[in-house]
């Protein structure tokens, strides 16, 4: 006999959350869940072997919790197959009335579950504060979307951080205080993110993945992320109670050997929904009315929570599918072979690549002006640096890493989410960290053999593309210093560049 379904309800990956809309009207007695892990979504980028482990013993949790709830739960564990064949099996052999899903977090995932069955209904996800409905509407009416601007409109219309009409401190941001190194002395010592040792379950996947993806990049040892809500929970507390005081000032800072630093960690576990946006903005703000943390800090992390997460979501669904594409700078050289070995003479790169693969995390600066930088500088097509970060960090939804790596790290979209490419110098990286002290590229130098290759392509992307940049005022000061550059200086540095990339396109030995 047949079992009967009234309402499948498919729970994705990066939907773990018992309070989603996709179970709303949910009759344990009439309807069931239906979850599925198939090798091509670990391979639809080369994926870091934590990633992979980390969203297979979180999908396993949240099932065996929703089992211990008395729900039927349909559970396909690692197949060969996809994720549309599957659902088209169960459909078949299930014959439900609907079949109910939130929102996914990749459009391509959404229009494989739409030709899956004609019975899909898609609900909202109400784990996103601002709605891609309420964000188009927002964006209609502005000539620019600016994140700043969209940061006010939300702390406005949910009252965080307000003093009536007014932000609390008389001021929407403090950046200023937040963008400070930890100078020549370094962090001294950091309290680490609390850490989930692997259980039973999660321990299977470990084996499993180095069983079943043993070529795919990254290594396992330092496996302990959050996989669960109570987990989550934890190191929440953990970054609110030991990091978060000192986060806003160093948030921008990095030294080698500190994978963490003041940072929360928490991304991983909001992006698969193990933890709502709402109850970590809420940790924080509690934070400073108790006086355990200061206001920068507060502000710091709630603009990373409530604005810039906010504003990467309303961005991808408003512009997607065309915007994967996007490429105004004309990029198109391959990624560096050493981006998937760490294998390179320039230590920041070193230092940020290497980390990733041990641990498949980077913080936001590691990420926009180390490793996304050096690939805005040499040249490199903007859907390999997207598919690269998409496979090597643990944290990676396409929704929130497409717009910023195409966006934010490699202007490839031409200013729709950010004002300026961020372009720096070597300069900016031995001020921000170490990285500089122990690497023989010299910082100040544009060219000759010691010259910092940061450097050399910093002066070359502005010689490349200064017509186009032209006319932006927040590059005025740096075009400026170019004019200063003599027909042989600039000779020189395109030459050098062009040594830079050339070597950069050869193929891993």
């Amino acid at each position: 006999m047949k079992p009967t379904v009234r309402h499948l309800v498919v729970v994705l990956g990066d939907q773990l959350d018992a309070g989603s809309a996709a179970f709303d009207g949910f009759d344990p007695a009439r309807d069931a869940v239906w979850m599925a892990e198939v090798r091509s979504e670990a391979e639809q980028v080369w994926s870091h072997k934590a990633r992979i482990a980390f969203f297979l013993a979180a999908m396993r949790h949240f099932r065996d919790e929703l089992r211990a709830r008395g729900l039927r739960v349909y559970y396909r564990e690692l197949t060969d197959s996809t994720l549309q064949d599957e659902l088209k099996k169960s459909v078949r052999q299930l014959q439900p009335r609907r079949v109910i899903v939130v929102e996914p977090g990749e459009w391509r995932v959404r229009e494989e579950l739409r030709q899956a069955t004609p019975l899909l209904e898609i609900r909202p996800d109400r784990h996103f504060i601002c709605w891609p409905e309420e964000f188009a509407a927002y964006a209609k009416e502005r000539k620019q979307m600016r994140l700043e601007f969209f940061y006010r409109y939300l702390r406005r219309r949910h009252r965080i951080l307000m003093a009536g009409e007014k932000p609390v401190g008389g001021r929407w941001n403090f950046d200023k205080e937040n963008r400070a190194p930890f100078g020549k002395d370094g962090p001294g010592l950091v309290p680490r993110p609390i850490g989930f040792p692997p259980d039973a379950i999660t321990r299977d996947v470990l084996g499993l993945v180095e069983q079943r993806f043993p070529e795919h990049p990254g290594r396992l040892g330092n496996f302990d992320w959050p996989v669960t809500s109570k987990q989550a929970a934890a190191a929440l507390n953990d970054f609110i109670l030991n990091r978060l005081p000192r986060f806003g000032l160093f948030q921008d800072a990095m030294w080698a050997g500190e994978p963490y630093l003041y940072h929360s960690r928490l991304s991983a576990a909001l992006n698969l929904k193990l933890l709502d946006p709402r109850e970590v903005i809420a940790a924080a703000v509690r934070a400073w009315e108790n006086r355990q943390a200061p206001l920068p800090a507060v502000e710091g992390f709630v603009r990373q929570i409530l604005g810039w997460r906010e504003y990467v979501h309303g961005i991808y669904w408003r512009f997607m599918p065309e915007y994967a594409g996007r490429n105004v700078l004309g990029a198109d050289l391959p990624l560096p072979a050493f981006y998937w070995t760490g294998d390179t003479e320039i230590n920041c790169l070193r230092q940020v690549i290497g980390q990733t693969l041990a641990y498949g995390y980077a913080h936001h600066i590691q990420r926009l002006m180390v490793t996304g930088l050096y690939a805005l500088l040499l040249g490199v097509n903007p859907t390999e640096v997207h598919k690269w970060y998409l496979a090597v960090y643990v944290d990676a939804v396409e929704w929130v890493e497409l717009p910023n790596v195409l966006g934010m790290s490699q202007y490839a979209d031409g200013g729709i989410m950010a004002s300026k490419p961020y372009i720096a110098s070597g300069k900016y990286i031995q001020r921000m960290s170490n990285y500089c002290q122990s690497c023989r590229f010299k910082p100040d130098r544009a060219t000759g053999p010691a010259a910092c290759p940061f450097t050399t392509l910093y002066w070359d992307f502005l010689m490349r593309h200064e017509k186009k940049l032209a006319g932006n005022p927040r590059l005025m000061m740096q075009l400026k210093n170019l004019a200063r550059l003599d027909g042989a200086q600039r000779k020189a540095i395109r030459r050098q560049a062009a040594a830079l990339r050339r070597a950069a396109s050869r193929p891993a030995a």
